[in-house]
């Protein structure tokens, strides 16, 4: 059902969002000539502004109007492409009718979420559908999740080749130099909503293992928290909370359990964000977890969040170029086997990480869902980046110009 008899090869929804821009012009600069690519959204005078300031002169750039709003717009996006990729956020709001049209339609799909909530409601709507359709839904494809879903995708490959057995202790600490968009801190205020008047929505979030595809079957293992107090690392870094972990170590366990466990049934996955070294790393650690706590309390109350909207970005804006060229981000990823094993994944590239470098890494989604069939691993359904493209997506990054790298320590 995704055959060249579709119209298109590859429909981005969202394009004349803030992220979507900056996707749009990273396939307009990438994608082969003779791939098909559209640009979908609301306004039609819009896209064609967009389609004006891409760097692919004399490029066809096929307009299409689709709203999520109205269902019907969305199946005909979704049956007009063999590929979609959407920017429309929040997800939990605007995206489960886009997922769903995928599903039925058998077209490939890949979004940006950084959203338990969404991911899970895809996961019970959409999974079964999908995988009789053969559509791959491909969650997460930014830098919410593929650094941290790839880094140990790796290491189990590597300790597995080197028969070191499964990964037993695995730990991210994470650097970065980036801003926040407003789409972004539209969906953590969702989430924070949500869970304050839900104790459901809640207990979803609390578990280790809620995008789990069969949450019974799950090992008991005990694993790291999402929010670690700051702490002094063997290498004299100091961490603190990473923002990200509590939706990337579900992401990470999830590509675990739709590959049976491959990684190790014993596998424990924290995530912790790098601060820096001596006094003023301690200081820093300290700041960002008060940080943290503060920003999500203050969100959690509506007297509060009024105010906090008043500073933060507005939906539609994010950081500026020059500040996105400033932007980096490394992941390393130190992890123990059952073999007694330990090896070190490095991930790392340049560009602000949820704006710069996550166009590349959504339009090298989009390209791999397009142009490798034949190389990705036969699965359909509600996927991870790793269990949809796995190595396949490692070599396109890496030949983007982002590193991912194993070494035995």
């Amino acid at each position: 059902m995704t055959g060249p008899s579709r119209e298109h090869d590859v429909v981005l929804f969202g394009a004349t969002g803030y992220v979507g821009r900056l996707v749009a012009g990273y396939l307009a600069e990438t994608a082969p000539p003779d791939l098909r690519v559209a640009l979908a959204g609301r306004s039609r005078e819009r896209l064609a502004a967009v389609a004006a300031e891409l760097p692919a002169p004399g490029r066809a750039w096929p307009l299409l109007e689709a709203d999520s709003a109205d269902p019907a717009s969305m199946t005909r996006l979704a049956e007009s492409t063999r590929v979609l990729v959407t920017t429309v956020g929040p997800y939990t709001r605007h995206g489960l009718p886009v997922v769903e049209a995928c599903a039925r339609a058998g077209t490939h799909y890949a979004d940006l979420t950084g959203e338990v909530l969404f991911v899970r409601e895809a996961i019970d709507r959409c999974d079964a559908v999908a995988r009789e359709t053969g559509a791959r839904l491909v969650h997460a494809a930014g830098y919410d999740s593929i650094p941290s879903d790839l880094a140990v995708f790796l290491l189990a490959e590597r300790a597995r080749a080197d028969g070191a057995g499964g990964l037993t202790d695995v730990r991210l600490v994470a650097g970065l130099r980036g801003g926040f968009s407003g789409g972004t801190v539209a969906s953590m205020r969702g989430m924070v909503e949500d869970a304050a008047r839900d104790k459901a929505v809640r207990r979803l979030l609390a578990d280790p293992f809620s995008l789990s595809p069969d949450r019974a079957a799950e090992p008991d293992t005990r694993q790291p928290p999402d929010a670690t107090p700051p702490a002094l690392a063997a290498d004299g870094r100091w961490t603190a909370p990473f923002v990200m972990a509590s939706f990337n170590t579900r992401i990470v366990r999830r590509s675990n359990a739709l590959q049976e466990w491959a990684y190790g049934r014993g596998l424990r996955y924290g995530e912790s964000m790098s601060a820096g070294r001596g006094i003023t790393g301690a200081f820093t650690a300290a700041g960002i977890t008060t940080g943290l706590a503060a920003a999500v309390g203050a969100l959690a109350f509506a007297p509060t969040r009024a105010l906090v909207d008043r500073v933060l970005p507005a939906p539609g804006t994010g950081p500026s170029e020059s500040a996105r060229e400033k932007g980096w981000f490394r992941m390393v990823v130190d992890a123990d086997t059952e073999g007694g094993r330990h090896y070190r994944a490095t991930v790392a590239g340049t560009g602000d990480p949820g704006y710069a470098a996550t166009s590349v890494m959504l339009g090298q989604v989009a390209l791999g869902l397009a142009l490798e069939g034949d190389r990705l691993p036969e699965r359909a359904g509600s996927l991870t980046p790793a269990t949809a493209l796995g190595g396949v997506l490692v070599e396109r990054l890496r030949a983007a110009g982002h590193t991912y790298e194993v070494t035995a320590l």
